[in-house]
């Protein structure tokens, strides 16, 4: 068996070898290629994951995972390698494991930014947003803190500095513990917060932060309504301009059987659904009601609430941010895609009532109390560290302590790590089994003279309609529901050629159009209900003269059916 810790996070080299691992010990579910090569050169894996024995992934309904897009979220990678343990080893026990992957694939990218994780898995991390390549300009800047360990005890943590004008003050409630100054506090002793580091050609008077020659947010660089440099920050020349997301831009036009995604980062403990840019009410309403109504499975399995990001997400109640990867797979792919964001350290510490984003700029003193008392019962007091004193180089006497922003909030400490993850992949299996799925009704041959007719009806079993999404239908992003007919293998197309004799009514292809699920039937019923049959598709020809009928309906999201006549 892989072995394989969920207690730890894996540098690449090792993490790439428990991937192959895994092609290796389930042959006939996993396969493990490289979509492309990241910014320093890494593969980039993906894992297509589904039993090769039902039939190819290409010919079935598929779901997208992606993680680790952000260099310092590093739980995202573990996420999907706990997914994927799950489906590899729950296949052939648990019932609907196993059906998923009969009748469905995954394709699962763990790690689509493996040089910006690389970085922030060293010994002492390096922390980036995104990926390692300069941008905008390949120069460091000559001003300013960097982030450094200068200390030695392998942390970066705080430095705070006595300064009658610093907008901190020790607490009275609790000496460990910083609180913002008030506008009447005057007389006492303050303190300028900043992240431990050192200046590059520090004047001894101001400060500010170095910017940080690698500033892309690959999150920013997909095609959905990408905006340039002076309108958003970090999202690159142009989309798709980053190796790492023209790769998986790529590889899922090249796998048009994608029905849903989940990218996933951290942090917050959330589900975050499209639009980013704007209003519910602007949205299919269609597909604000399935989203609504996977956003309830999404809570009940993984605890984690379901949230719009335009409404409760946003860095600025007048600022929103676009070319996201979830608002690219909804507006130009036409499927329902979530951020799933990892671990909430506030809910650890028992906050429950409080507002994601804006949690950091306002929350009362009683929840760092809260936050404190969890990092000394539960992080063995590795959250939060006292002040101690340092000489510093440049400033003198200061102190080092504080939160450890990058082992307590970005990702969960180790011992909480898979219990964190273990559900998340449960609710990527649920939205896999929603997709729509083509499958056989029945075929019907009668005599016709000398001829035989043929019917075939197959029918949408799935709970999505064929489109996934009202947006799909209303862009016209998929193709309808095709059906096909050939004849012990001979060629049926070329130029100049014509209609074979042996076909003597019908069309050797045929477009049915799209299939509903039952996604848009309501709970109540009534009296009013009315289940018609339009999730079904029937293709009909006359034939003659014997030989072996192939006969195909394929619809490139809701998979391939396959019948062999011999008549």
């Amino acid at each position: 068996m892989v072995e394989i810790a969920f207690n730890r996070y894996y540098r690449y080299d090792d993490f790439s070898k428990l991937l192959h691992d895994f092609a290796k010990e389930f042959p006939s579910l996993v396969e493990v290629e490289s979509i492309g090569k990241s910014y320093e050169g890494k593969d980039i894996w993906l894992l297509t994951v589904t039993n090769s024995e039902t039939g190819p992934a290409e010919d079935k309904p598929a779901f997208w995972c992606d993680g680790n897009i952000h260099a310092t979220e590093v739980s995202a990678g573990t996420a999907i390698l706990h997914l994927l343990n799950k489906l590899c080893t729950g296949f052939g026990k648990d019932e609907q494991i196993t059906h998923v992957l009969n009748s469905r694939a995954f394709y699962l990218v763990p790690r689509l930014n493996p040089d910006g994780a690389e970085w922030a898995l060293e010994d002492v991390p390096r922390m980036i947003r995104s990926s390692t390549r300069p941008y905008p300009f390949n120069e460091e800047d000559l001003y300013g803190l960097e982030r450094k360990d200068i200390n030695g005890d392998g942390k970066l943590l705080n430095i705070r500095i006595k300064d009658a004008n610093g907008p901190w003050k020790v607490s009275e409630r609790e000496p460990r513990l910083m609180e913002k100054r008030q506008p009447n506090d005057v007389g006492g002793t303050y303190y300028r917060v900043i992240p431990e580091g050192l200046f590059h050609n520090y004047d001894g008077l101001t400060m500010r932060g170095r910017k940080v020659k690698q500033g892309l947010d690959m999150n920013r660089n997909f095609p959905a309504a990408w905006r340039q440099e002076h309108e958003q920050y970090g999202a690159g020349p142009y989309p798709t301009s980053e190796p790492e997301i023209r790769a998986a831009v790529q590889a899922i036009f090249d796998r048009p059987n994608i029905c849903g995604a989940i990218t996933f980062h951290t942090y917050s403990g959330v589900f975050l659904r499209p639009p980013c840019r704007y209003p519910d009410d602007d949205m299919p309403a269609e597909d604000l009601w399935v989203y609504k109504d996977f956003g309830v499975k999404c809570q009940e399995i993984t605890g984690y609430p379901a949230i719009s990001n335009f409404h409760e997400f946003k860095y600025h109640p007048k600022e929103v941010i676009t070319g996201t990867f979830d608002d690219w797979m909804f507006e130009h792919r036409g499927v329902h895609a979530w951020t799933c964001e990892i671990w909430a350290p506030q809910r650890q510490a028992g906050i429950t009532d409080y507002k994601y984003i804006d949690w950091g700029r306002d929350h009362p003193f009683e929840d760092d109390l809260k936050m404190l008392k969890w990092s000394d019962e539960k992080l063995d007091g590795q959250g939060y560290h006292d002040w101690k004193p340092f000489t510093h180089p440049q400033l003198g006497e200061v102190e080092i302590g504080g939160w450890d922003a990058f082992n307590a909030f970005r990702n969960p400490p180790p011992k909480f790590l898979e219990k964190e993850i273990a559900p998340l992949g449960d609710f990527a299996i649920w939205q896999a089994s929603a997709s729509p799925k083509l499958e056989l009704k029945e075929v019907q041959t009668a005599a016709v003279g000398s001829s035989i007719r043929i019917r075939m009806a197959v029918i949408n079993s799935g709970y999505l309609p064929t489109t996934v999404t009202k947006h799909a239908d209303m862009k016209k992003l998929v193709r309808g529901v095709v059906g096909e007919i050939s004849r012990n293998g001979e060629p049926t197309h070329g130029a100049g050629s014509t209609e074979p004799e042996w076909l003597a009514s019908g069309r050797l292809r045929q477009d049915a159009g799209q299939l509903s699920g039952w996604s848009h039937v309501g709970k109540g019923g009534f009296g009013y209900q009315f289940d018609g049959t339009d999730n079904m598709a029937v293709f009909e020809w006359v034939v003659s003269g014997p030989g072996e009928y192939h006969l195909v309906a394929k619809h490139e999201r809701a998979g391939t059916v396959r019948v062999t006549l011999r008549i």
